[in-house]
């Protein structure tokens, strides 16, 4: 798949939303924890009982990979399991991928997730930005030959990132010099849908900084990150999309998979809380962005 095909989903589902399974045992319904017995495979329960239930309302579906690598070697076997299904369920799949810190990491992570014989098969990344171009490049083989996408972070959304990823670089900010050095790796994967493979992620919690991303980045695909946060919200998230509601996507994480907890549920609605969640995030994001 590709970021084309991401769009197409979500011109199909007329929902520019995508859901984060990074999954907690809090998050998990105290009766799935009991009845499965582990961790792991109250985790793995969990995640094909959402998908299934999700999967005609939602596009695409995020998972963390340290999320499960922190249950133990059980935890990854459920996300090599979880990933495939994701992908029979019809969704988008993007991984967030294990933090990189030199070329050598970054080139054995691309071959081992989006190479033939991957353990964690997906349709694309979520990589760091902040290390520079040799962190990037071994990626791009893999998003020009195999139509993989990366989205590199270059605005996160917790309430304190502006300390840093928006201090004065020159006449930038710090975090649209990142979104600079992105954009110049993408424009030879530019599919039919006028976006490249090479994508950023950005704060759903920042309109200023979407509005500015999607001026100066017209071929830039922003994932809109944090849709679940405090200072978050769907008027913020439509500055991220183009006239047509094309070239973004906003994450929700257990906003959707854990709004039982939220609603003050014992847990056993868990899944027409998360379809009420998703329904609201959808009506919300389309009261301001029309997806033609």
């Amino acid at each position: 798949m590709s970021v084309d095909i991401l769009q197409e989903k979500i011109r199909k589902l007329k929902n520019p939303s995508m859901v984060e399974l990074a999954p907690v045992p809090a998050e998990i319904p105290p009766h799935i924890l009991a009845e499965e017995g582990s961790e792991a495979a109250a985790c793995a329960r969990f995640c094909r009982e959402l998908l299934t239930e999700l999967k005609s309302l939602v596009p695409a579906v995020r998972f963390d990979f340290g999320a499960f690598g922190l249950l133990g070697p059980e935890g990854l076997a459920v996300l090599e399991e979880i990933l495939p299904f994701a992908r029979q369920q019809g969704y988008y799949v993007l991984l967030n991928a294990p933090e990189t810190y030199s070329p050598g990491a970054a080139e054995y992570l691309a071959s081992r997730i989006f190479g033939e014989d991957s353990r964690y098969p997906c349709d694309g990344l979520v990589i760091p930005a902040y290390s520079g171009s040799d962190v990037i490049k071994p990626f791009l083989p893999w998003v020009r030959d195999s139509k993989k996408d990366i989205f590199a972070v270059v605005r996160t959304a917790n309430k304190s990132a502006p300390e840093l990823q928006d201090l004065l670089a020159g006449s930038r900010l710090v975090h649209i010099a990142a979104a600079d050095h992105v954009n110049r790796y993408g424009g030879d994967s530019v599919g039919k849908s006028g976006y490249s493979r090479v994508g950023v992620l950005a704060a759903a919690s920042s309109a200023e900084s979407l509005r500015n991303l999607r001026g100066k980045y017209p071929r830039l695909f922003i994932l809109a990150e944090g849709y679940d946060y405090p200072n978050a919200n769907a008027k913020n998230c439509a500055r991220a999309f183009d006239k047509f509601g094309h070239g973004a996507v906003a994450c929700a994480g257990s906003s959707i998979s854990a709004a039982w907890r939220l609603a003050e549920s014992d847990g056993s609605d868990y899944l027409a809380q998360a379809t009420a969640a998703a329904e609201r995030m959808k009506k919300n994001l389309t009261r301001y962005t029309a997806v033609l």
